[in-house]
């Protein structure tokens, strides 16, 4: 059995937001920013909780605030940076959108940890979610390789190291809601 202390918590919170406008992590829903939201789930999992952004504004939540490594990267960066900075060997990687989020999808991550695979990742209507995953602290090595090379996409990157998919259970779909449009936020905050 893993423990939380072996484990830490990688909030993604550098990208663009260019369909939204603005960053999204800052978003609220019920008072409270997004990457408060997925922060809270982690909290019981976890020993360290680290937000990946350029943005200075996320250092009022009082957690440990990294810069990405390589610029203009995209998420494959953000992983990486993350990855780079963790002390423990397995680590929650979640991007900053996904305010439904919930400790018993994260926890479902961590009880899969096998000795083969390097790479956990949530599956949901045959969508893999590179970004609701747990990574092991050594698919840096490859990251920092691929990104050297101006390799920049994720889900590629995810590819050359050894995964497992996680079924979703249908009643846990609406935690991994992706929030990239105004329009989606709007429903988010109507829906809650």
């Amino acid at each position: 059995m893993i423990r939380t202390k072996n484990i830490t918590g990688i909030i993604l919170a550098g990208g663009k937001s260019s369909r939204m406008g603005t960053d999204k992590g800052l978003l609220e829903i019920n008072q409270k920013p997004f990457v408060m939201h997925i922060a809270d789930a982690l909290q019981p999992l976890v020993s360290e909780i680290m937000i990946v952004s350029d943005n200075s504004k996320y250092d009022v939540f009082g957690y440990r605030r990294i810069l990405d490594v390589f610029k203009d990267s995209g998420p494959l960066d953000g992983v990486y940076s993350g990855l780079k900075a963790s002390k423990t060997e397995y680590n929650l990687v979640l991007s900053c959108d996904i305010p439904l989020i919930k400790t018993i999808v994260l926890k479902q991550l961590i009880d899969s940890i096998d000795a083969t695979n390097d790479v956990f990742q949530i599956e949901s209507n045959g969508k893999t979610m590179p970004l609701v995953a747990l990574y092991k602290k050594t698919c840096s090595r490859t990251f920092q390789e691929l990104l050297i090379n101006h390799e920049k996409r994720l889900q590629f990157a995810v590819n050359q190291c050894k995964v497992k998919n996680i079924k979703l259970k249908h009643r846990y779909d609406q935690t991994i809601t992706n929030v990239n449009t105004k329009q989606e936020f709007k429903l988010l905050n109507y829906e809650h």
